[in-house]
C-alpha cells in the first residue's frame, strides 16, 4: 500500500486540467495494480490560512503559554505537516496564475517549511529532513513559457521541495491552454503521455503484467 497525498490548488474545480490530469494519473496507477492510501487537499476549495503575524506569534509561543487559539494554529499545521511526512507520494497540481504558484499552494507550503521538522539548520547550511518520497508536479498555463523566464514555478518548486530533501520531483507540463484548440491538446497530450511515463517508471512493466496474470 502506497500512501499518496494530493494536493490540488486550481480555482476552476471540475473544469480544471490541472484537476483532470492529477485524477487521470492517479487512476492510470491504480490501473496498473498500485495500491494507494490516498490523502487528498484542495487548496482552493478548502482554503488555506495565509501566514500573518498572529501565525507567527503562535509558532514561536513556548507550548505551555499558548492560548487555545494559537494552539489551534499549531495543530493545523502540524496537521499539514503529519499528511506530508506521512506521504511517500506526492501529486501536486501548479496551475500557474500571473507566472507563479497559487497563493493557495504558497500558503501550504508556508504551513509545513518548518525548522526542526521539515528541514534544520547546521554548521554548513540547512538539511531537508523529508527523504524517500516521489513528487509529480503537474504544471498547466495558458500560454506557453521558458523556464527560468516567465515559467517561475519550476524554478521555486524545484528549490523549495529541495530545501524541505524533497529532491526526487517530476513535472508534467501541459502549456498553451488558451492558445486555440489544437495547441491546447497539443498541451494535454504532451502532459498525459508523460505521466504515462511516470505511471510506468513507479509501476514496472513485469509488475504491471504479474497483475493482470493474477486477475485473469
Amino acid at each position: 500500500m502506497t500512501k499518496l497525498l494530493t494536493l490540488k490548488s486550481s480555482l476552476l474545480g471540475d473544469t480544471s486540467v490541472s484537476n483532470e490530469l492529477i485524477d487521470n494519473f492517479i487512476d492510470s496507477l491504480t490501473a496498473r495494480g498500485m495500491e494507494l492510501e490516498t490523502v487528498t487537499r484542495d487548496l482552493s476549495r478548502q482554503g488555506i490560512p495565509h501566514l500573518d503575524g498572529e501565525w507567527l506569534s503562535a509558532s514561536s509561543a513556548p507550548a505551555t503559554r499558548r492560548t487555545n487559539e494559537q494552539q489551534q494554529k499549531i495543530n493545523y499545521a502540524d496537521e499539514l505537516i503529519s499528511e506530508l511526512k506521512a506521504a511517500e507520494l506526492i501529486v501536486i497540481g501548479a496551475p500557474m496564475y500571473n507566472f507563479m504558484v497559487p497563493t493557495q499552494l504558497k500558503a501550504w507550503i508556508d504551513h509545513v517549511a518548518k525548522a526542526g521538522i521539515t528541514f534544520r539548520y547546521t554548521e554548513n547550511g540547512s538539511v531537508g529532513l523529508l527523504n524517500d518520497k516521489e513528487v509529480v508536479v503537474v504544471v498547466t498555463s495558458g500560454g506557453i513559457h521558458k523556464t527560468g523566464e516567465t515559467d517561475h514555478m519550476r524554478p521555486f518548486l524545484k528549490t523549495v521541495l529541495g530545501f524541505l530533501g524533497l529532491n526526487n520531483v517530476e513535472f508534467a507540463v501541459a502549456s498553451g491552454l488558451n492558445m486555440g484548440p489544437e495547441t491546447r491538446e497539443a498541451g494535454i497530450n504532451h502532459a498525459r503521455e508523460y505521466l504515462n511515463k511516470i505511471a510506468d517508471q513507479l509501476v514496472p512493466v513485469d509488475s504491471f503484467n504479474r497483475v493482470i496474470e493474477e486477475v485473469a
